[in-house]
């Protein structure tokens, strides 16, 4: 459980840099920070999916929060506006924890009073919960005492904004409103779904008010629009002698069906744990941050690669399969999502993403449809359920590996000359570092990139591997071949020794000797390309003394004269910074792969690694891992406050024990 006392609570700015976060496995989500105040444009309370996993639509912002004990007032909620915090709910606040749900503890004249959120799983529902508790059990205390009558009046502030976008006063918002008994309905834009509030207020006053100006500091500082108005339909008024209850959802809900919501989550919840064998509580919290990616697309399951702005991409999707799924024993969701993206593939290719606004995927990757045939094999390897990819998968991997020697979009083709994998076009990005500014490509790496042969050599030993298992004996020899030359094609003209490490791009007779982690994979992949151990253990050393810090790799060596220490300021500062020495922490896997292969007897550092990301699941995103952090220290965290890879590649690495 992660808790913040109230030096956390009542301090601002360290509350507010502190956000949660829950899902709801169709890709809606509920986002905010301990503090309440809203500092994102992506942060509140619904965030519906409706088209699961995209077609997000922030609809219920946040509750402007009062609580009346007799004639005093006083606010719980917190919000930024310009030169201004008002008001400041923050400064009542005892404690906050993750258990598993977002819970606060306000403290008022003696009075405890518990706030919690959670989210329906499979239903774009919010259930928020406010109770009197008894300080000293922390139990719900019915029939207070207090001869003073205490009041919560929540007043709900609507968006209903793509969830990219922010709203603005405007004369077009629909003010309709529809009021029964414990239910009221708005629907301010006709081309989205109503809101439902299902309640057990004592009463309820329409308002339809215009609220201007909130701020989101963080959009601020990455160079965003990040002011909005929000409209406020009504105030619910409730006696708190009871539980206060209202469920926000895009279907009619009954609000006494929240402790069946709330029970069977944590249920749900417990099971994840369970069923991952998962004992301490480093590794538990991680099995539940794992679970929010997991989202439903069609008929079967994807990843979504980072919140509050990703959807699912196919990279990280199939990096982040074997982590999220196999390690925490749910391999019955692996082979769904394998399936359901063996649907998606074109020309020898899965899709780079799938657009939000649900057009045609793209195919703009190399990498992703070669991490797809490592995520078959992890698969295989965890269930031995070769069945499954003999019937349904097999005969695609064949399909893909023709397309690769034979060519497919974006010149991505083997050199028939030297058997490695060529990739890029003018203008495109194409691998992991796919950072891109209008026409502007960061880190192009045309060519023949390092952990594209590895990827490519993997996938061949992988075919070759199935090929036998599956009796076609002469495949098996030809991906055998194939595998051979480009492994002594690799070992030939990617070894520089000038550097003692591997180059990280060959272009004809352009080689990059720029430090990257990309080498990393050459040694780290279970078919490794890079066979030779002293060379492979130089690669480790050189990563390691130039690159590893204490929460992933940066992603170029300080060394060199295009490392960005910092990522902050606009979007094209950002942007070229992002893969210029930004620290990645999904890279943290293939690196622990490579050192365990290389230095097999100390698993003490791979211990001391790991353990360095105990303290970060309190510093951002709540019991979640970042995208990225700063290339100097001290690496604070950046970009997305959870990321799929991230916690994946963490989770697979400190290995949850097989059921």
């Amino acid at each position: 459980m992660i808790t913040f006392d109230s030096n956390i609570c009542t301090n601002y700015e360290a509350a507010k840099r502190r956000e949660w976060l829950e899902t709801n496995g169709i890709g809606g989500f509920a986002a905010s920070t301990v503090a309440g105040a809203n500092t994102r444009r992506y942060h509140g309370l619904l965030t519906a999916a409706t088209k699961p996993p995209l077609g997000r639509i922030t609809m219920l912002s946040k509750f402007e929060e009062t609580i009346r004990i007799g004639d005093a007032k006083y606010e719980l909620s917190t919000n930024h506006f310009p030169n201004a915090v008002y008001p400041e709910g923050y400064k009542h606040l005892k404690n906050f924890r993750l258990a598993p749900f977002p819970i606060w503890n306000f403290e008022i004249e003696g009075i405890e009073i518990e706030k919690k959120i959670f989210m329906v799983h499979g239903s774009n529902t919010t259930v928020i919960q406010y109770q009197i508790k008894d300080a000293e059990t922390n139990t719900e205390r019915q029939n207070t005492e207090n001869k003073e009558k205490i009041e919560l009046e929540l007043r709900p502030l609507l968006s209903f904004s793509d969830y990219h976008a922010l709203q603005r006063e405007n004369a077009d918002f629909n003010q309709h409103y529809e009021a029964s008994e414990n239910l009221v309905a708005v629907k301010p834009d006709a081309a989205m779904p109503s809101l439902f509030f299902a309640h057990n207020a004592a009463s309820i006053e329409r308002t339809s008010l215009w609220y201007r100006n909130y701020e989101y500091a963080i959009e601020k500082e990455r160079g965003f629009d990040f002011s909005e108005d929000l409209f406020q339909p009504f105030a619910l008024r409730f006696d708190l002698s009871e539980r206060a209850i209202v469920v926000a959802s895009t279907g009619a809900q009954n609000y006494t069906d929240a402790e069946t919501f709330e029970k069977t989550e944590r249920q749900r919840r417990e099971m994840l744990v369970e069923n991952a064998n998962a004992e301490d509580d480093f590794t538990k919290q991680l099995v539940l941050a794992a679970d929010q990616f997991i989202v439903s697309r069609g008929d079967g399951q994807t990843i979504i690669a980072g919140y509050p702005w990703f959807s699912d991409w196919g990279r990280d999707t199939m990096i982040a399969l074997n982590g999220l799924t196999l390690a925490t024993n749910r391999s019955e969701i692996a082979q769904s999502i394998l399936l359901e993206y063996s649907r998606h593939i074109s020309e020898g290719m899965l899709p780079n993403r799938f657009p939000d606004a649900g057009e045609m995927p793209e195919y703009n990757t190399v990498d992703a449809t070669l991490w797809y045939f490592e995520a078959v094999r992890a698969y295989a390897e965890k269930t031995g359920d070769y069945k499954f990819i003999r019937r349904n998968l097999y005969e695609k991997l064949v399909d893909i590996i023709v397309w690769h020697t034979k060519g497919t979009r974006y010149k991505i083709k083997v050199d028939a000359a030297d058997g490695l994998l060529y990739a890029g076009n003018a203008g495109v990005q194409l691998t992991w570092m796919d950072a891109k500014i209008g026409d502007y490509v960061v880190t192009p790496r045309t060519g023949k990139a390092v952990e594209i042969q590895a990827l490519w050599y993997n996938a061949l030993r992988v075919m070759a591997d199935f090929a036998g298992k599956f009796g076609d004996k002469k495949d098996e020899k030809k991906y055998l071949e194939l595998a051979e030359k480009a492994k002594r094609s690799f070992t030939r003209i990617f070894w520089n020794d000038a550097e003692a490490c591997l180059f990280d791009v060959i272009d004809g007779e352009n080689k990059d000797a720029s430090i990257r982690p990309n080498q990393i994979f050459a040694v780290s992949l279970p078919h490794a390309i890079l066979t030779d151990a002293e060379r492979g253990r130089k690669v480790v050393e050189r990563v390691e003394a130039e690159l590893l810090t204490a929460l992933g790799l940066r992603s170029l060596s300080p060394k060199n004269a295009n490392y960005r220490p910092i990522y902050v300021g606009s979007p094209f500062e950002r942007d070229t910074a992002y893969h210029q020495g930004t620290v990645w922490a999904w890279l943290i896997g293939g690196f622990v792969d490579a050192r365990r292969r290389v230095f097999p007897d100390d698993e003490k550092r791979v211990e001391e690694i790991l353990n360095n990301f105990k303290h970060h699941l309190t510093e951002a995103g709540c019991g979640q891992i970042s995208e990225i952090f700063d290339a100097d220290a001290p690496h604070n965290p950046r970009g997305c406050p959870a990321q799929a890879w991230s916690v994946a590649e963490v989770l697979r690495v400190k290995g949850t024990p097989s059921s």
